[in-house]
């Protein structure tokens, strides 16, 4: 039996969507679960922090209590998978935010049993999967058994485990992972679960996202490649293994998480969550321009010139997916219990959102502009290159935008430097990190910009800023 339904915002709600547009996410759900042969799929849509649709497919292996099966929906539990990576590495950011842990620090400085192999490793670099840290642990599959302890764990994790030089490749580890769980619980003197509930759940009022699951919940099920039957999947606490993909929650649960990775909450500062969208390692194994990376604890996507971040998950008898656009917070969630996949479902369900409902653009209206700050806006030239410095506000801060005229030129965002009067630093591209500093002349006017030792002229080459190898005395003349 198949069914399909849908939660439409309230009404009062100012993001509540159209009729027309629940009807194409309900009938893409729909449509979904009957081709991928899901028991049971529930999705939803998040907008400026709110869950502005949820729906969902199918009844087959639901337990609604007492033996009962019901319909999914958003309060349904699903297990998530390695959705549960982006909980753990939030959990070790705010280590970092505490000045606990630094992402530098080898991972043998906090927990010294670990003496070589993934000791040697960096937080950063088990965070961004690029610790060269082997996939999976040595035995049977872990996901299909009940785990052991960390003490089972440690001798599994010496040289041998190391399966690449570190900081060199993209190379996807859970066991990565179960060391971070226990890595956290170590300095916040606590088990990890208990720092993801302090944290984040009880914080968020996610209270249906847990370590074991609370009726109703989703039954693990395989589905037969070649005949409608399925087979129940096992159900276990994987133990060390556990922060690799043990957690189970809901749409609605996953639609407040959502928020903390399009950085639009509170329990992790926005420019934690900044660095987490940062790629530290890139997937290039078609040998073209990325499309999918990892961050700090975050799956990447690059579509389009669109940047993504989220994770996707799969534990047998399950697979989820939970996936925001960084720029406009956008974000989807799906979660159904099937061992195999539904396909790009999440990204087409994001898309028919935006196209059907696009974000009206934000009205242009004057602000105040520090005079400092006016002083330096206009044409700037680099030798004789023209390049334009803008006024603009990069989140609640006064910055500036350098680009090339006619599109040539290097660019980059700046903000006031802290610690250093009249200094700006660059956010991004090829000035990131580096000090743009205007330099007044002997009258005291503003003469030209320092930046990374380049000068920038109100002029091309102009004679009078003392322009590095000098202007030559013939000026600007026809003959060479």
């Amino acid at each position: 039996m198949t069914s399909a339904s849908s939660s439409p915002a309230s009404s009062g709600n100012p993001q509540a969507l159209l009729p027309s547009t629940h009807r194409k996410l309900d009938h893409l759900l729909a449509a979904e679960q009957v081709s991928s042969r899901l028991p049971s799929v529930v999705a939803g849509l998040v907008r400026d922090g709110a869950l502005v649709w949820s729906g969902g497919a199918g009844t087959t292996g639901l337990d609604g209590g007492a033996g009962t099966t019901g319909r999914p929906g958003p309060d349904t539990q699903y297990r998530i998978g390695s959705i549960t990576k982006t909980f753990v590495a939030a959990a070790v950011l705010r280590a970092v935010e505490d000045g606990v842990v630094d992402l530098e620090d080898p991972v043998r400085a906090h927990l010294p049993e670990l003496t070589d192999g993934v000791g040697r490793v960096s937080v950063g670099q088990l965070l961004g999967q690029a610790g060269g840290v082997q996939a999976e642990t040595d035995g049977p599959w872990w996901e299909r058994t009940s785990g052991g302890d960390w003490d089972g764990l440690v001798p599994l994790l010496g040289e041998s485990a190391v399966r690449h030089r570190p900081g060199t490749r993209f190379h996807y580890s859970n066991v990565g992972f179960g060391v971070l769980g226990e890595l956290v619980g170590r300095v916040r003197q606590a088990t990890w679960r208990e720092v993801l509930r302090t944290q984040f759940l009880e914080p968020l009022g996610m209270d249906r996202t847990t370590m074991r699951p609370l009726s109703p919940a989703a039954r693990g099920l395989a589905v037969h490649p070649w005949a409608d039957v399925v087979l129940p999947e096992p159900e276990h606490d994987a133990g060390a293994m556990a922060p690799a993909g043990q957690i189970w929650s809901t749409v609605l649960d996953l639609a407040r998480w959502a928020g903390v990775v399009a950085g639009r909450s509170e329990v992790l500062r926005r420019s934690t969550v900044e660095e987490m969208w940062r790629p530290q390692t890139v997937d290039d194994a078609r040998g073209a321009g990325w499309a999918a990376g990892y961050g700090l604890g975050l799956q990447l996507w690059n579509a389009g010139g669109r940047r993504y971040a989220g994770h996707s998950g799969s534990m047998p008898g399950f697979v989820a997916m939970l996936r925001v656009d960084v720029e406009t917070g956008d974000g989807v969630v799906v979660l159904a219990n099937s061992t195999t996949g539904f396909g790009d479902l999440p990204v087409r369900l994001l898309q028919t959102l935006v196209e059907a409902e696009p974000h009206a653009p934000q009205a242009w209206v004057p602000r105040d502009v520090p005079a400092d700050v006016l002083a330096l806006v206009g044409p700037w030239y680099w030798g004789p290159a023209p390049l334009s410095l803008r006024a603009v506000r990069v989140g609640a801060q006064d910055g500036l935008e350098l680009a090339g005229l006619g599109g040539r030129g290097r660019g980059s965002r700046f903000v006031r430097a802290e610690g250093l009067p009249g200094a700006w630093r660059g956010l991004d591209e090829y000035y990131a990190g580096e000090l743009l500093r205007p330099v007044a002349g002997p009258d005291g006017a503003l003469s030209h910009l320092d930046l990374a030792s380049f000068r920038l002229t109100r002029t091309p080459y102009d004679a009078a800023a003392d322009v590095p190898g000098g202007v030559d005395e013939g000026g600007w003349t026809a003959t060479p």
